[in-house]
């Protein structure tokens, strides 16, 4: 299992409470309404404002709640001015890390990244310590019943996609960041399901985990995400199904 696509995968074996679907809203509003103020409140214009919007009406998120974090991102509505922030760490097995926060409080949002990381085998790195060892993508994911690979394959590069990975309950299709929409849209018109659209930190390579590194990886993955502040967590490892599972 590759971390960059299989890490929300994990997401899947545990059980939603209310709270946790309270934290993934405050994290949409907060992609939102830095989208917003980045690139402008026109998601026809913004293709990152698009995708954030896309994301939270697939969490059902209410009409009203993403036109005011639209609104507070380009300044028509008073609101916390959020900054974007990119950590790279390492994590147990040597693993490593792209962790992408969206706060109010780098100072309190660092510390609170560092103490996770001390508490469950990892260290925080310098610039560029890791960052080299990802690319920028687009990546969504269509779920793998009824799909007939050939076709879907021929349909993701015929929309502009640059690849596309069959890991079993899901074929993974990756872009260039521009192109993320495109594909997405492309597909949709020939009836596919897309899920998951989102830019990523790709690996080059991976890292395969295994016994006590594989336990303790995801227990730091689980507790970075669990931050209010961190919007996303991409890593470059492999570890075995089973080990992921039993997570």
């Amino acid at each position: 299992m590759a971390g960059h696509s299989k890490w929300k995968q994990i997401k899947h074996y545990k059980a939603a409470t209310d709270k946790k679907r309270g934290a993934l809203f405050t994290r949409l509003i907060r992609e939102i309404t830095m989208a917003a103020k980045l690139g402008g409140g026109d998601p026809s214009g913004n293709p990152r404002l698009r995708t954030a919007i896309d994301n939270a009406k697939a969490s059902s998120m209410p009409k009203d709640n993403i036109e005011r974090a639209i609104k507070k991102g380009t300044g028509e509505l008073e609101g916390v001015d959020y900054t974007e922030v990119l950590y790279e760490a390492y994590g147990p097995g040597g693993v490593a890390i792209m962790i992408a926060a969206v706060t109010d409080n780098p100072t309190r949002t660092v510390a609170d990244v560092r103490h996770k990381l001390s508490r469950n085998h990892g260290s925080m790195g310098t610039s560029n310590s890791v960052a080299f060892m990802f690319d920028r993508k687009g990546q969504m994911t269509v779920p793998a019943e009824g799909v007939i690979e050939d076709a879907l394959i021929e349909a993701a590069l015929e929309a502009g996609a640059d690849d596309v990975a069959n890991e079993g309950d899901v074929f993974v299709i990756t872009t260039e960041p521009a192109a993320l929409h495109a594909v997405k849209e492309g597909l949709e018109a020939k009836q596919y399901k897309v899920e998951d659209a989102e830019l990523a930190w790709v690996p080059k390579n991976t890292v395969k985990i295994e016994g006590e590194h594989a336990t303790n990886l995801l227990k730091l993955l689980e507790a970075l995400e669990e931050l209010d502040d961190v919007q996303k967590v991409d890593a470059n490892f492999e570890m075995d199904e089973s080990a992921m599972a039993g997570a």
